[in-house]
């Protein structure tokens, strides 16, 4: 895992645990970076009100890559550690949304 402290995330945020205005909820703590721009957002609806492209999904052979912000502890996880996650970081613990898999599909190749 990679501590990203340093990571900037794009949108409407809230807070420093990348919380939005679409998506607030105690557990709504990730960030997903974009495949098409490389930039983390905390939801599609920041992506598409701050971008000026078409977000494209994840392609399975990149699932390895890291692309997922646990907004608690600042660590980066792969797409794999995340959609295997249980809905839960698996360095600091905290609960993830897990009404998140509904959008899986905006952001991941299925």
């Amino acid at each position: 895992m990679n501590k990203g402290q340093n990571i900037q995330v794009l949108g409407k945020t809230v807070d420093k645990e990348t919380r939005c205005v679409h998506y607030h909820s105690s557990k709504d703590i990730i960030a997903i970076k974009f495949y098409c721009c490389q930039t983390y957002f905390p939801c599609y609806q920041c992506h598409d009100e701050h971008s000026d492209h078409h977000a494209q999904v994840w392609p399975k052979k990149s699932f390895g890559e890291k692309a997922i912000l646990c907004g608690v502890c600042q660590n980066e996880l792969s797409i794999h550690e995340y959609i295997d996650s249980n809905s839960t970081c698996p360095i600091c613990r905290s609960p993830f949304n897990p009404g998140c898999q509904l959008h899986y599909h905006l952001y991941f190749e299925k």
